[in-house]
């Protein structure tokens, strides 16, 4: 459920909204008409303050703030490897595709390309009893990384349908039949960044993780 309220005081990177009482803690808003994007951090009554993850300069009392209703997400799923994102998940290489070199405030860009396909080659087959976290199939993003397209947190049940060949992340590759009725399944997944995932057991650190890329930043 969205909410839409008003910028009452900026300072810096805070920014403090009224008029935000079905609004959650943890909540994406959009703030003013340039739709910075940030994420509620504290609730007061109707007061929202939101830490605003985008330069507030020109910012001021009176504008809109909207939240969505969700909480900061982040997508899981093929292409993600091969991309080099800003600390919110927005791949650069797309940003500059639309503002240039001078990156604009408010780019509303998916965290993963949606016009892509990608070879999924199925593991499960029709008929299967699963679960949260069983491999579906597979998809070779790169030569040495090798994507699992597994059932989401949450969900059980028996496959009713699953395809081969080429798909974008968006289109169904699996039907999953549950107590609640059929589950249409895409190659994406969603995840709120403040939950941690689910494991069976933790494996020892004895091996690093080779990505080909810069993963953490340290001072």
């Amino acid at each position: 459920m969205s909410s839409i309220g008003t910028i009452k005081k900026v300072a810096g990177p805070l920014v403090i909204a009224s008029g935000m009482r079905d609004a959650n803690m943890s909540d994406v808003v959009r703030v003013s008409k340039q739709r910075l994007i940030g994420e509620i951090i504290e609730m007061h009554g109707d007061e929202a303050s939101i830490q605003v993850y985008e330069e507030t300069s020109g910012l001021g009392p009176g504008e809109p703030v909207e939240s969505t209703g969700a909480p900061m997400s982040v997508e899981l799923g093929p292409g993600l490897i091969a991309s080099i994102y800003d600390g919110i998940q927005r791949p650069l290489d797309d940003i500059m595709e639309i503002s240039g070199n001078n990156l604009q405030r408010g780019v509303e860009v998916a965290a993963l390309k949606r016009d892509k396909k990608w070879e999924f080659v199925p593991v499960a087959k029709a008929g299967d009893e699963v679960e949260a976290g069983d491999v579906l199939g597979t998809v070779q993003e790169t030569q040495i990384v090798q994507q699992k397209i597994m059932v989401p947190y949450g969900m059980q049940g028996t496959v009713k349908e699953i395809k081969a060949g080429e798909f974008t992340v968006e289109e169904v590759v699996a039907v999953l039949e549950t107590k609640d009725g059929d589950e249409e399944l895409t190659m994406m997944q969603k995840w709120p960044v403040r939950r941690g995932r689910p494991y069976v057991k933790k494996l020892p650190l004895d091996m690093p993780l080779v990505t080909g890329q810069r993963v953490v930043d340290t001072f």
